[in-house]
């Protein structure tokens, strides 16, 4: 059987913040040496708590922030060096992000019509009678109709805003989406919603995502592989059933015991799983890095860790 292509490639990369000078010079490492591929037409989750580098990477790989170590490789093609025309061309027609909020990413000032559009023009196309067309039959993939392209975005609900992010990401059809927590400014309703919209559109057109979000229960119904994150570091990759059915890392035990149960019965009785990484590993003598456990499932983790893991 041929093997997967790996479609993006992305090999150590940091992303670190720097303020203030001198003695008071503050770095703060919010993505701190990060490796993992993505693979076509597969969904990657990338979890984790609020502030552990989710949203830096998605940033990072679509270039609104330059790194500050690594490589990346989109199709082969290294896209981490310097920006130029030609890799911000090349950027914008294989990758396209869906930012969380559908509030503040849409411009007031212009009609849907026009912010879908952007990208259109932004490529050369600037015959208006053909992208109207495409632009039509965008919206009507997302659930809208042409009525709604001549409307501004104060006009719609959190989740047709949200709709109108996906036709703008999708309708110069890349290879890749980065889905930067979609749907969690929205009513759980209306989530169930655009998770459905984002399958259709994956299996219609036959996209590659990268869904970043920190609802383990949305991830684990969505993703074909789950990267998760702690404080900068990937510290556990797996395919999804694996990674529920068997998760390793200490934290991931963590992660995944706070999901609440729908019986309130055992929800009340469980015991919850706490993470101290002080008390769970002891790197004083061996620095951790990523390992294979299985067949597909990475940890990281030192060297008697990984051997004890392997016995569990």
């Amino acid at each position: 059987m041929q093997e997967k292509q790996a479609l993006l490639e992305v090999d150590n990369l940091k992303m670190y913040f720097t303020s203030g000078i001198g003695k008071s010079k503050n770095v703060v490492k919010a993505v701190d040496g990060v490796s993992f591929n993505i693979y076509e037409s597969e969904t990657f989750g990338l979890v984790g708590e609020s502030g552990c580098g989710k949203t830096t990477i998605g940033r990072t790989l679509i270039r609104i922030y330059n790194p500050t170590g690594g490589k990346f490789k989109l199709k082969g093609e290294d896209i981490s060096g310097k920006m130029t025309n030609s890799l911000r061309g090349y950027i914008t027609r294989n990758m396209a992000m869906v930012f969380q909020d559908p509030i503040d990413t849409l411009n007031p000032r212009m009609t849907i019509e026009e912010i879908i559009a952007e990208g259109l023009i932004a490529r050369g196309e600037k015959n208006r009678e053909e992208n109207q067309k495409k632009i039509y039959e965008m919206l009507d993939k997302v659930g809208l109709t042409e009525e709604h392209a001549t409307r501004y975005p104060h006009e719609f609900s959190g989740g047709q805003r949200q709709r109108i992010g996906i036709a703008r990401a999708i309708i110069l059809n890349p290879n890749i989406v980065i889905a930067d927590e979609p749907v969690s400014a929205l009513d759980v309703s209306i989530q169930a919603q655009i998770i459905n919209l984002l399958n259709d559109l994956k299996s219609d057109l036959g996209l590659t995502i990268m869904f970043i979000a920190h609802d383990l229960s949305v991830v684990k119904y969505f993703s074909d592989r789950i990267g998760v994150m702690y404080y900068g570091k990937l510290v556990e990759i797996a395919r999804s059933d694996d990674l529920y059915r068997n998760p390793i890392h200490p934290y991931t035990r963590s992660l995944l015991s706070a999901i609440p149960q729908p019986n309130p019965l055992t929800e009340k009785y469980r015991t919850r799983i706490s993470y101290d990484p002080k008390a769970s590993h002891d790197y004083n003598s061996e620095q951790p890095q990523m390992r294979e456990v299985e067949a597909g499932h990475f940890v990281y983790c030192s060297q008697a860790e990984f051997e004890q893991y392997q016995k569990q």
